[in-house]
């Protein structure tokens, strides 16, 4: 009689599959695997600093005229021209890089026949000061704070006219004329070429 028991044969297993090995990533994959953030900023690095560069080159170029303040003398010259009792002269057709800083005159309270005085003052192509005065008072503080103490040093030809060089008790120039009972000074820290520019503007205001 035949038993039944237990067998060599092996339980039927499920089939085993072969797995394939994994394709490679492609260049183009391992290359945007590489520009993470820090990558990123690594190649900003250079533009960043160009533009750095580039502001500060701007902003050095600007830092001589920051915080200046210029104004429109015309109303006040028109206005000291008015009143004043003698044609007034005042620098015209300065150079856009001589800017008109301050400008004054007492003529609001003059009456007539009163003396008038104009001053204007400028910032210069050096960053330097100039300035001019006008007045038939020769007693005038503005003249007075200029020309007392201050000695002569020759003279100087501009444009046809003859002005008498100072030097100021705050050993700065100073270039005077008269004419008429009417003293013109321009004088400052500038340069005596910076002033003889001023003065070469200096004209008869009109109109």
């Amino acid at each position: 009689m035949t038993g039944v028991g237990p067998t060599s044969q092996r339980p039927p297993q499920p089939s085993e599959e072969v797995v394939a090995p994994a394709a490679p990533p492609s260049p183009a994959i391992e290359r945007a695997n590489r520009m993470n953030a820090a990558n990123m900023l690594r190649s900003l690095l250079p533009l960043v600093l160009i533009c750095l560069v580039i502001v500060g080159w701007a902003a050095w170029r600007q830092s001589g005229d920051a915080g200046v303040r210029t104004v429109d003398p015309s109303t006040t010259v028109q206005l000291a021209a008015a009143r004043a009792g003698y044609p007034v002269p005042a620098p015209e057709g300065l150079a856009d890089d001589y800017l008109p800083t301050s400008a004054r005159t007492d003529a609001g309270n003059a009456g007539e026949g009163d003396p008038v005085t104009l001053e204007i003052g400028y910032l210069t192509p050096s960053e330097e000061f100039a300035g001019f005065v006008v007045s038939d008072d020769r007693r005038a503080e503005p003249l007075a704070a200029i020309l007392d103490g201050a000695t002569e040093d020759g003279t100087a030809d501009i444009d046809g006219e003859t002005w008498t060089r100072l030097t100021t008790d705050r050993d700065e120039t100073a270039l005077s004329r008269e004419d008429d009972g009417v003293t013109v000074v321009v004088y400052g820290s500038a340069s005596d070429e910076e002033l003889e520019v001023v003065a070469a503007a200096v004209e008869t205001v009109t109109g």
